[in-house]
């Protein structure tokens, strides 16, 4: 039997703050949220979703690793850096 999924506090603000970090470097490289989604491999609804630090309407951001991966190299940014927590997302 799986275990119920917990999401870890403040779990929504943390991925504001990633949507708001592949938003940046977006706009950084003069890329469209189409551009992205197309490069990466997935939806352009689901782009905008991530912008918006959202899976599906109301929940949180949620991406699988390999999607992770593919933006961070479309958008030239370390994994690590569209991760950071902030002392706000702690």
């Amino acid at each position: 039997m799986a275990r119920p999924r917990t999401v870890p506090e403040n779990w929504d603000v943390r991925a504001r703050e990633i949507g708001v970090r592949l938003q940046q470097a977006r706009h950084e490289l003069g890329l469209s949220q189409e551009d992205v989604a197309y490069r990466v491999g997935i939806s352009a609804y689901t782009y905008q979703k991530f912008e918006k630090g959202e899976s599906r309407p109301g929940t949180p951001l949620n991406p699988r690793l390999t999607t992770l991966i593919m933006l961070s190299e479309v958008l030239k940014v370390e994994v690590e850096t569209l991760l950071r927590v902030s002392a706000q997302g702690q």
